[in-house]
């Protein structure tokens, strides 16, 4: 299949920079009409301006900040995305993610944590819950998260960190789990790994970028599961 992701509204959070655009990328380059999503309006506009040079489907742009948004801002962005694709939305990538610093737990303060699981945990379950009823209505649906290891690894430092992405791993099952009885609607974690993201260059800084792979070496996995191969596997925690 060359255009595994044709015909397909996809949704991409931290769509500006990093493995975000580069998920957008790929997921536009197999034939996805991609929504956009970041804080960022001067980033968003650049890869919006890539996608249409490249030939692929036309994109759509919004602004939204994660870390701020409340239930009304969750639903209007519902309504926004609605509008824009006449309610059609055939996934979800959060890729969007909060890092403070790796530090002894004696320097984090409560500020850290909170935002971190704002944007890590809570604002996957707001948004995905926002757009449910889209997704409902999709012949197949995937919602990605995008993990990292010490959510399911703690270690020393990690702190905040770890613990918002072993929430988003809890939250995905659970997701996966309430969603057992629709064979349309699946949901998943994919830990990247190793890759020169600027998030993995801030994580790691003692890594060379020898060590690590090119984002554009995992964007095939993220299309792999966004579309209709990936049916009937729900509620993985999945090591690129």
């Amino acid at each position: 299949m060359n255009k595994p992701l044709e015909n397909k509204y996809i949704l991409i959070t931290g769509a500006s920079q990093g493995l975000g655009e580069q998920v957008a990328q790929a997921a536009a380059t197999a034939g996805a009409t991609v929504i956009l999503l970041s804080r960022s309006q001067k980033k968003l506009e650049k890869v919006y301006d890539e996608i249409v040079a490249s030939g692929a489907p036309e994109p759509y742009a919004i602004c939204f900040d994660l870390m701020t948004a409340e239930e009304k801002e969750f639903a209007q962005l519902a309504d926004t995305i609605a509008l824009a694709t006449q309610g059609k939305l055939d996934g979800i990538v959060h890729c969007a993610s909060y890092f403070a610093a790796l530090s002894p737990l004696d320097f984090q303060t409560v500020e850290d944590w909170v935002k971190q699981y704002r944007v890590n945990a809570v604002a996957p379950m707001a948004l995905t819950r926002a757009v449910l009823p889209m997704l409902k209505e999709s012949a197949d649906a995937s919602v990605i998260l995008v993990g990292e290891s010490h959510g399911a690894q703690p270690q020393a430092y990690w702190g905040g960190f770890g613990a918002s992405k072993a929430g988003m791993n809890y939250l995905c099952q659970v997701i996966a789990d309430e969603w057992s009885r629709f064979a349309h609607l699946r949901a998943n974690v994919l830990i990247p790994g190793k890759i020169n993201s600027p998030q993995r260059i801030k994580t790691h800084p003692g890594e060379t970028a020898t060590e690590r792979r090119n984002m554009s070496d995992i964007t095939p996995d993220f299309v792999w599961w966004l579309s209709a191969q990936s049916r009937g596997r729900t509620g993985e925690i999945v090591y690129l």
